[in-house]
C-alpha cells in the first residue's frame, strides 16, 4: 500500500510540476491580464508614453522599446497561465506580492508570453510567442528570461522557493553577473 501511495505521489509531482513546453505548432490559445500595482506614490519614477512602471505586457517590440528609453532590463515570463501550476504559485508567491512590484516597478520591464490551454489569443500573439519560445529555446514552464534592451539573454531562472523578497535577492544577483 505504502509503494502504490508512493508512485501515485510521484507521478503527481511529475505531472502537475514538470510541463513541457507546447510544440510551437500547437494552437495554444491569450493571456489574462497579469496586473500589479506601480510602484508606492512618492517615488521617482520615469515615465514613457505607453508604458506603466511595473505592468506586465505582451507585446516583445514594446518591451524593448520601453526598456531602450528606460535604460532597464526586461523579465520574460514564459507562462501556461491556465495550467501551469509552478507558474500560478510563481505569480501568486512572487509576482504579486509588494516586494515584487515595487522592485519591478523601479527596475525592469515586464513582458508575460503566455501559452495558455483554453483563454483566447490572438493569431498575431500566439506567432509572436512560439517564435519567442523558439529563438530561447523554452522547454518547460515557468521560465523567466533576463534580457537587455536589445533583446540579447542575460540569465534565465524559473520557478524559486521562498517568496517575493527571496526572488527579488535571485534577481538581483543573476542581473549583477552580466
Amino acid at each position: 500500500m505504502k509503494l502504490a501511495l508512493t508512485i501515485f505521489m510521484i507521478s503527481l509531482v511529475v505531472l502537475l510540476g514538470c510541463a513541457p513546453a507546447p510544440d510551437p505548432g500547437d494552437k495554444a490559445t491569450t493571456p489574462p491580464k497579469e496586473s500589479s500595482t506601480p510602484a508606492p506614490a512618492g517615488e521617482v519614477q520615469q515615465a514613457v508614453e505607453g508604458y506603466v512602471n511595473g505592468e506586465w505586457i505582451t507585446n516583445w517590440d514594446d518591451a524593448l522599446r520601453f526598456a531602450t528609453a528606460l535604460n532597464r532590463p526586461v523579465l520574460v515570463n514564459f507562462t501556461g497561465s491556465d495550467w501551469c501550476g509552478w507558474c500560478i504559485r510563481l505569480r501568486n508567491e512572487v509576482f504579486s506580492q509588494q516586494d515584487f512590484i515595487d522592485y519591478a516597478s523601479a527596475n525592469l520591464v515586464l513582458l508575460t508570453l503566455d501559452f495558455p490551454r483554453s483563454l483566447p489569443q490572438s493569431d498575431e500573439l500566439k506567432a509572436q510567442n512560439r517564435s519567442l519560445q523558439e529563438r530561447f529555446r523554452i522547454e518547460g514552464y515557468p521560465s523567466i528570461i533576463l534580457v537587455n534592451s536589445q533583446g540579447a539573454e542575460i540569465n534565465r531562472t524559473g520557478y524559486q522557493q521562498g517568496g517575493a523578497a527571496a526572488y527579488v535577492a535571485h534577481l538581483r544577483q543573476l542581473l549583477a553577473r552580466n
